[in-house]
């Protein structure tokens, strides 16, 4: 058997291809998200277009437009629910600071203390000059809170306007991958070379449509949930606006660790612009953080466990770089995009290592080798 080992030229090839993958993906971002998310949506689609066409024998073009169209119809009735109650908090937050800074005037003290603390710090390893500067910084960041909150609103105007391009983007792809999608993946399988590739590939493109699909239907349908949840909840504890809260809730949980914890700290400050107690503003954070453990560490991974495992470790780093690489898009996609990686790994000899150790079942036999004597019976 022969034994192919990489020498150092072949690993410097290897690491500047990597970089130059990278560095691609992170000035394309603009070109590759639609196409990145319309493949992922597609997923999810698979199942509602097999109904419509496979089961109602409904034509594939036509299944594929009722289809977008309904996702359009529930995107944009969503955001107009939402966006009016969002402008309206984004608008009077100047005006409750005062109110907040009072809530919080107990803390100041701590932060005093903390400031005065990172200020000794701050003059042993800097002139007196720059010591300055920080205090003008920091009064003009205090002063100028109402003007940078201001400054948000338009901001936010902007995302919009270019996330609602690269959604259309998306729409355009998603259309032609529901539509074309066969076609396309038939004919890569018919390139192949060998009978064995052909195989493989067509066992690579079946666990990626089973599983991935499987792990965003069952994320979808448990955040929907989680979303309703934390709407009663908001409802019946007298936060306003429990719809906005809802979806927030709903958008969030499809980012991993960080997400929820995001959504505990904006109940929260909600809950000190709404409530006139302190004690009373941490209810409803304190029960979305009940409905995310019972959902995110109790329901779902029972539900995904035998399907779906990958190592937390890892998640959490896909996690930090695909935000780092591409903002929120790329949080939302890392999960997806590290689940078809390991079906990859799993299905390519060379790469099977990996593979396990981005997930799947544990191998008790190899543990238990491992310290076992050198001249152990085989």
């Amino acid at each position: 058997m022969m034994r192919h080992e990489l020498s150092l030229r072949d690993v410097c090839i290897l690491i500047l291809t990597l970089l130059a993958v990278f560095y691609s993906l992170y000035f394309a971002a603009d070109i590759v998200l639609p196409f990145v998310f319309a493949t992922v949506v597609n997923l999810l689609m698979i199942s509602p277009m097999r109904l419509l066409h496979g089961k109602l024998h409904i034509p594939k073009p036509l299944a594929a437009l009722l289809l977008i169209l309904s996702m359009f119809v529930v995107v944009a009735g969503i955001g107009t629910a939402i966006s009016v109650p969002a402008a309206a908090w984004l608008s009077k937050a100047p005006q409750g600071l005062p109110a907040l800074q009072a809530k919080l005037a107990f803390l100041q003290g701590p932060l005093d203390a903390v400031r005065m603390g990172y200020d000794r710090i701050l003059s042993l390893f800097s002139t007196g000059g720059h010591h300055a500067v920080g205090h003008g910084a920091s009064s003009n960041s205090v002063g100028g809170g109402g003007m940078a909150l201001g400054s948000l609103g338009s901001s936010v105007l902007l995302g919009t306007r270019a996330f609602m391009g690269e959604f259309f983007t998306m729409l355009l792809m998603l259309f032609f991958l529901m539509t074309e999608g066969d076609s396309l993946l038939r004919r890569v399988v018919e390139i192949m070379p060998t009978y064995a590739d052909k195989r493989r590939m067509v066992q690579i493109t079946t666990q990626i449509e089973r599983n991935v699909s499987l792990y965003l239907a069952t994320i979808t349908i448990m955040n929907v949930l989680v979303g309703l949840l934390n709407m009663l909840q908001c409802w019946l504890t007298g936060m306003p606006n429990p719809l906005l809260w809802g979806v927030l809730a709903f958008l969030l949980n499809y980012v991993p660790i960080i997400g929820p914890l995001t959504g505990v700290v904006v109940y929260f400050f909600v809950g000190l612009f709404s409530f006139p107690s302190i004690l009373y503003a941490l209810l409803p954070p304190s029960i979305y953080l009940c409905i995310h453990i019972m959902e995110g560490e109790t329901i779902t991974p029972m539900l995904l466990a035998k399907r779906f495992t990958l190592n937390p470790v890892l998640v959490m780093a896909s996690l930090m770089f695909w935000d780092w690489m591409w903002g929120i898009s790329g949080a939302f996609l890392s999960v997806p995009m590290l689940a078809v990686f390991k079906i990859f790994c799993d299905h390519i000899e060379a790469l099977t290592p990996i593979g396990h150790i981005l997930g799947g079942p544990v191998r008790p036999r190899s543990l238990r080798t491992i310290g076992a004597p050198v001249n152990a019976a085989e």
